[in-house]
Parts: C-alpha cells; structure tokens; sequence
C-alpha cells in the first residue's frame, strides 16, 4: 500500500477523533449555554451546517489547486474554529460557540475528501483497500476520542475549554502530516473525454443508489448519535458512561472498514448496502427495549456497522459514475446531497428526542433505514 495511503489515513485518524471530542461535548456545551433546552444540539447542526457549506467550494478548490494545499486550507479553518470556541466558552458567548462549530464544520468537510484521494492514490485493483485503510483510520480515534473528551473535561476551570485546545492539537499534528505527504498539485487524470451534464451524472443508477444509500446511512446514523448524550443524560447516565457508549459505536463504524473493502469486492457494493440498511434497522429495534447503558451499547453498535455497510460501498459507486473531467463536478454534488441531509439531521436531534424520547425518535427512523432496499428493488423491477 502507498505510503500516501497510510499517511492519509493517520490524517483520517486525527479527524474522527475529532469529531467523536466534539460530538460527546458539543451537545452538553450547548445544554449549558443556550438559552432554550430544545436549542441543545444547535452547535452540532451549525457544525453540519458548515460542513455541507464546505463540500462544493472544497472539491472545486482542490481541482484547481490540488490536494494538498486543499487540505491544509482546510485545517486551517479548524483551527480558526478552535480558537472562536475557546473564547466563547471563556465568555459564555452561545451565539459564538455556533460560528465557532460552523468554522470547525467547515474544516471537517475539507477532511471527508480524504477517502477520495486515497481512492487516487492507490491502483485501480487496490482501491477498495485503500479506502478501507483510510477509513479505518477512525479505529484509532474511537479510543482517542473518548479518552481525551473525558480527560479534558475539566482539565481548565472552565469546563470543556481544554477540550478545545486538545481539537486544536489534532489539526496541528494532521498539518504536520500533510506537508510530509506526496499529492499530486491537481487531479492527476488528464480532462479526456470530455463532460457529460451534471443532470445526466445524477440520473444513473449507480450514482442515486450511491448518494441515496450515503444519505440515509449518515443521516440516520447522525441524529441518533447526536441524541444519544441527551437521551443518556435522560436516562440518569453520567457524562463517562457517555464517552464511552460513543467510542464504542465508533469502534463499530470504523473497525469493519479492514474487511469491508474485501466484501465489497466479493460481493458487490449493492449487497454490502443492504446489508448496512439492515443493520441499521436492527439498531432502531434494540433501542426500543431498554435505556440501560448496555442498552444504549448495543443500539449504537449496530447504528455504527450499519453506517459502515451504507457509507464505504456507497463511497466506491460514486467513483464509478465518473469520467476523469467530471470528478470535481460530482463528487462536490455528491457531498452536498449527503452532508446536507446530514446537517438537517443534526438539526433536528435536539428537538425531537425532546419532544418524541428515545424509543419513538428511532421508532421513526426504521422505515428511513430501509429505504435504500426499497430503492434497489424498485431498480431491478423497474
């Protein structure tokens, strides 16, 4: 495997640990300082926010300047980020703690390009292993994750100030890894052949299972993993009981990354989809039985396979609707239409896990998981 690869999925490690810090504290950092309860998980959905404002500016960026200076802009804005969220916390500034996640949203959604330029790095017959290596990357960041969310909580007298400046090591340490790692300056394929419209891009098959099966995977993986802090804390379960029904559901997503490569090859990514979707439904089930910690355990396993089994395969058909001059045009259609989905899901865990609890808010989400299927089977009879 090329060292590009690896280096790209130690990038990928520090990103998701991240994410799971601001994941496990954003939601209480909102409790804490909104003015409304409902308002709680505002700073996830404005984090989204920022991410699905990323996805088209980022991949057009990186097909004109590359890669890597793409990258690093996107780091940079991070650690903007970083910066805005200490000083809100500092000065109990709600409305800034929402720049503050945007801005780090913004630098996250630079980073989801990182499976895409593993996928370019690696020969045509090792792709899948290198998106899996990349991805699986975020296996490291589910112990690193929870570790430092739960050390740092009040490291400083404010709580959760050092949190932040932990997030603001990361992408200095992804920085530093960046400079060391070899990306072609643009997208290395020549423009040949010429660009179909976007329309007709979207309108395959391959391209609406991909984007359907990523929407549904992440969006219902997201809102029940951003209602998860609050139904727990619901439930009477302290914030390291938290920490740690999440860095197991991240263990979830990211481990099976190492064999779902593999799978998908054997399979076929239409299978491997299916699958996921089932998977998810099996979580929306268990998390009607019980709001024991083992309970919330068990939900948020099956909710990270199921993503894993959504994501990857979806990932892998994208790139197959593509010619080499359209890839900047798709693949930032492609992560508009899957993180968008994703911000509106954020956006709404707050208010309905308040209003519905956590039993009925995934009650609701078991017909959504199935949708892919229900895709898929109207495509072979259509």
């Amino acid at each position: 495997m090329p060292l590009t690869v690896i280096l790209l999925s130690l990038c990928q490690a520090l990103l998701v640990s991240g994410n799971i810090l601001l994941i496990a504290v954003s939601p209480l950092v909102g409790a804490a300082l909104a003015p409304s309860a409902s308002l709680a998980t505002m700073p996830v959905a404005s984090q989204w926010l920022g991410l699905m404002c990323a996805t088209v500016p980022a991949s057009l960026i990186m097909g004109r300047l590359g890669r890597k200076r793409g990258f690093v802009l996107g780091n940079l804005i991070g650690l903007l980020g970083t910066g805005v969220a200490m000083a809100a916390l500092t000065l109990g500034r709600f409305p800034l703690f929402l720049l503050a996640t945007f801005l780090i949203g913004v630098g996250i959604g630079f980073g989801q390009l990182y499976r895409f330029a593993a996928l370019e790095a690696a020969e045509a017959r090792h792709r899948e292993r290198a998106l899996g290596l990349v991805m699986g990357g975020g296996l490291l960041a589910a112990f690193a994750g929870p570790w430092l969310a739960r050390f740092s909580r009040e490291l400083f007298d404010i709580p959760f100030l050092a949190s932040f400046s932990g997030l603001a090591a990361l992408y200095v340490l992804a920085l530093g890894l960046l400079l060391v790692t070899r990306l072609p300056p643009a997208f290395s394929e020549a423009p040949t052949g010429g660009q179909r419209p976007l329309g007709v891009i979207l309108r395959q098959p391959a391209f609406v299972v991909a984007v359907v099966s990523a929407m549904v995977g992440y969006a219902v993986m997201n809102l029940a993993m951003t209602a998860t802090p609050l139904a727990m804390a619901h439930a009477g379960h302290g914030f390291d009981h938290v920490a740690m029904t999440i860095q197991w559901h991240v263990v979830a997503m990211f481990a099976p990354s190492f064999f779902t490569g593999p799978l998908i090859a054997r399979l076929g990514a239409r299978r491997v989809i299916v699958t996921g979707c089932l998977l998810l439904a099996a979580s929306t089930l268990a998390a009607q039985f019980s709001l024991t910690v083992a309970g919330f355990n068990v939900a948020l396993v099956l909710l990270g396979l199921g993503w894993n089994f959504t994501f990857l395969p979806a990932t892998g058909l994208v790139g197959q609707a593509y010619r080499p001059a359209e890839k900047a045009r798709v693949q930032a259609a492609n992560e508009f239409l899957v993180f968008g989905t994703v911000a509106l899901s954020a956006l709404l865990a707050g208010p309905l896990v308040s209003t519905l609890g956590w039993a009925a808010l995934n009650a609701w989400l078991l017909p959504v998981s199935l949708l892919p299927i229900a895709l898929l089977v109207w495509q072979k009879y259509r």
